[in-house]
């Protein structure tokens, strides 16, 4: 790993997509491996990976195995009246905490679910950045307007237009392209249609604006049910959790280890330390 930490945004600004199930599963996989992590909670009003962390501290504390934790960081919205200080106040938040992150390995930033400056901020700094997708048409518009027909992308939607903007800044500034991932998530096991349909869709929109598809997480309750624990099905073989590890977990776990494979971070292949 060079001296610069490698950053990694999770964003999506439609609520609901799984970017905090993401955000904490590639952490945990990230620190199992051995590589220092540090996070960013840009979404303080909903706070989720800020409580997840919080709900891992207290669950490690009664452990008798070692739970390893990021350096987390959650910045607050500014209360400042006038829109130009508080714009000022959040991105002087996040200046900071990268620099508090600064001798991390990794760095994963997880936005909110809206339009934002300091959500935009931490989209230019993404050296991958990973935007979670329900598999549904409703959630397919975040990145393309379709349609009636449902055949057809008709244009790119507004925040896939706000990522161009903030890829072209970044290459005007002499950075490195933002390699932009979109994460197929909380598939169905069934082979439906509608299915389909978005698959083809999504590679048509890929060659339009410019990203690569992975397969996410299948829709399971265990996700759900472990973060009161902070828990994910990669701490299950190192702790004692108390879950029995079902076969679906099994399976979910492996989908966990193909996206940060797929996701080809650098150095991921060869890990600090067993």
């Amino acid at each position: 790993m060079s001296a610069k930490p490698y950053i990694i945004v999770v964003g999506n600004e439609k609520g609901g997509s799984g970017k905090s199930t993401v955000a904490m599963h590639v952490i945990v996989a990230l620190l199992l491996d051995g590589y220092d992590v540090g996070s960013i909670d840009l979404d303080s009003r909903q706070g989720t990976l800020t409580r997840y962390f919080e709900n891992r501290q207290h669950t490690a504390e009664s452990l008798p195995k070692k739970l390893p934790l990021p350096e987390h960081v959650s910045i607050a919205r500014s209360k400042a009246t006038s829109v130009t200080e508080a714009t000022e106040e959040e991105a002087e938040a996040l200046d900071l905490a990268l620099k508090q992150l600064g001798k991390m390995d990794f760095i994963v930033i997880d936005t909110p679910g809206s339009d934002s400056t300091l959500s935009r901020r931490a989209h230019i700094l993404a050296d991958t950045l990973i935007t979670p997708l329900n598999d549904s048409f409703l959630d397919l518009d975040v990145l393309g307007r379709v349609d009636k027909t449902g055949k057809r992308v008709t244009r790119p939607s507004i925040y896939a237009e706000m990522v161009w903007d903030q890829r072209k800044r970044r290459a005007a500034a002499g950075g490195k392209p933002i390699d932009w991932v979109v994460l197929r998530n909380r598939l169905t096991t069934l082979d439906a249609r509608n299915k389909r349909e978005i698959a083809r869709l999504l590679g048509e929109l890929s060659k339009r604006i410019g990203f690569r598809i992975v397969p996410g997480f299948t829709e399971r309750v265990i996700f759900r049910e472990l973060f009161p624990r902070g828990l994910t099905l990669l701490d299950l073989t190192k702790v004692e959790s108390g879950i029995e590890l079902a076969m679906s977990h099994v399976a979910a776990r492996q989908e966990i280890r193909e996206l940060v494979t797929a996701l080809k971070l650098p150095g991921t292949r060869k890990a600090k330390r067993s």
